[in-house]
């Protein structure tokens, strides 16, 4: 999951490398939609309309969730990149995002899902 505009530009490239892709406009439209606990991967953006990334993580942990996640930002702070990985994100990327790194965290995170 990402905002708008990259995840139209995210979900083709995922699409074009096989992987069924999905996009939503905000955490709470993920949150309610029926693949919120059927995803291998999620990857949001750090700031984001009502729930924040690390909100939408905190959730999941607390639900007993374990999704990787991989965090994107034009933002890239030291403390939020800290929170995020600790928490168990499998990357944290700076936007816009080398598109091999997104693919290299997308890998890490689908073979220890």
């Amino acid at each position: 999951m990402t905002t708008k505009p990259c995840a139209t530009q995210h979900k083709g490239l995922l699409r074009a490398l096989g992987y069924r892709a999905s996009t939503f406009a905000s955490a709470d439209e993920f949150l309610k939609s029926e693949q919120a606990h059927d995803t291998s991967c999620l990857i949001t953006d750090v700031q984001m309309p009502g729930l924040t990334g690390l909100d939408l993580q905190d959730r999941h942990i607390a639900q007993g969730h374990r999704i990787p996640i991989i965090f994107m930002t034009i933002f890239p702070e030291d403390g939020v990149r800290a929170r995020a990985m600790n928490a168990g994100a499998v990357g944290f990327l700076s936007k816009p995002c080398n598109v091999n790194l997104l693919i290299g965290c997308l890998d890490q995170a689908l073979q220890t899902s």
